[in-house]
C-alpha cells in the first residue's frame, strides 16, 4: 500500500515535487538554447521551486521551434545559483523582477504582473507565455505556422472550447444555460459576460493561460483594462485580484485579437489523470493531477532523452 496517499494534501504535494525534480534531473545534462534574435520570446514567470521543470518546459518547446530568446519573470525567489543555471542553459535569458512591474490600476499577484509584461513588451516580438508545468511531446506545426503568420494563439481549457471566440452573450447562453452562476471566480465571470453591452462587439473563449502565444504588433493595455473595469462591476472590485481572474482576462485578451488561432485539445491538452492520444504534441500538467500515475515524470523523461539526441 502506498502510504503517501494518506498524507496531508500540501505534504504530498512536497514529496511528490522532490521526487518528480530527483527523477528529471537530467535535464541539467541537455545541450543549452541557442537563442535566436528572431522576433520570438518564450517567456515564463518563475521561482526556484520550479526550476528544473521549468528547463524541461523551455527547452522541449525551444527544441522543436528551433527559434526565439527566453526572458523570465522572477517570482521574486530565484537565487545567484538559480540565474546561474539558467544563464547557462537559456543563453543568458533577459530576467524581469515582478517587483519593478508597474501594476497601475490593475491587480497584484494572481500573475497579473506575467500578462502585463507580455502586454507591455509585445510591440516588436512575438510572445509565448509557457508554464514550468508542461511538457512538448513533439512537432508544434501549429505553433510555427502562428508565429510565422503572427497570429496570437489560444490553448483551450478544455475540448468544449474548440468552437473558438463566440460573443459574449452566445458564450454565456452555450457554456452557462442556468444564468449567472456562484462559486469558482472564472465560472462567476463566464456566466456573466452577457451583461457587457454588445455594442462592444466582445467575444470570449475559454482557454487556459499555461500556454498562450501573443502576436507582435497586438494590442497593449488598454483592451484588458477596459475589461477589467467590466469584471469589477460583474463580481466586485475586491474580487479582480482573487487567482484566476489573469486567466479569464488573457481568454479575453487573445479571442479579441485578430484570427487568433485555437489548438486543437487532442494535440494541446491538460492532463486530468486520463492517457492522452498519440497525436498529443504538448501536456500541461495541471496541479489537480500533476503527479498523478507518474505520467509527468514519464513525459519529462522523454522529452531529456530527445534532448539528449
Amino acid at each position: 500500500m502506498n502510504m503517501t496517499s494518506f498524507l496531508p494534501r500540501r505534504w504530498r504535494s512536497k514529496k511528490e515535487a522532490a521526487r518528480h525534480a530527483d527523477a528529471i534531473a537530467g535535464i541539467l545534462q541537455t545541450p543549452p538554447i541557442v537563442p535566436k534574435q528572431d522576433g520570438l520570446v518564450l517567456f515564463s514567470m518563475i521561482g526556484t521551486a520550479v526550476l528544473l521543470p521549468y528547463l524541461v518546459a523551455v527547452k522541449s518547446l525551444w527544441h522543436e521551434l528551433r527559434r526565439g530568446r527566453v526572458a523570465i519573470l522572477d517570482d521574486g525567489t530565484l537565487t545567484a545559483q538559480d540565474r546561474a543555471v539558467l544563464a547557462h542553459h537559456c543563453g543568458d535569458p533577459q530576467i524581469m523582477r515582478i517587483d519593478d512591474v508597474q501594476t497601475g490600476d490593475f491587480p497584484q499577484g494572481g500573475c497579473w504582473e506575467r500578462l502585463l509584461t507580455i502586454l507591455d513588451h509585445r510591440a516588436s516580438e512575438y510572445w509565448i507565455q509557457l508554464d514550468s508545468d508542461t511538457v512538448t511531446l513533439g512537432p508544434v506545426p501549429e505553433i510555427a505556422e502562428a508565429i510565422a503568420r503572427n497570429r496570437s494563439f489560444l490553448f483551450l481549457g478544455g475540448e468544449e472550447g474548440e468552437v473558438g471566440p463566440l460573443p459574449l452573450a452566445e458564450f454565456r447562453e452555450r457554456f452557462y444555460p442556468d444564468g449567472a452562476e456562484e462559486g469558482h471566480v472564472q465560472a462567476r465571470i463566464e456566466s456573466r459576460l452577457d451583461t457587457i453591452p454588445a455594442k462592444r462587439e466582445w467575444k470570449y473563449t475559454r482557454g487556459c493561460a499555461g500556454f498562450a502565444g501573443f502576436a507582435a504588433m497586438g494590442p497593449g493595455r488598454s483592451l484588458s483594462a477596459a475589461f477589467l473595469d467590466e469584471m469589477a462591476r460583474m463580481i466586485g472590485p475586491d474580487d479582480v485580484s482573487i487567482w484566476g481572474t489573469e486567466q479569464v482576462a488573457s481568454n479575453f485578451h487573445l479571442s479579441n485579437e485578430a484570427e487568433p488561432v485555437v489548438l486543437p485539445y487532442d494535440r494541446y491538452l491538460n492532463y486530468w489523470n486520463a492517457p492522452w492520444g498519440s497525436d498529443a504534441c504538448f501536456v500541461h500538467f495541471v496541479g489537480t493531477h500533476r503527479h498523478d500515475n507518474g505520467a509527468y515524470i514519464d513525459a519529462s523523461v522523454d522529452a531529456i532523452a530527445r534532448l539528449k539526441g
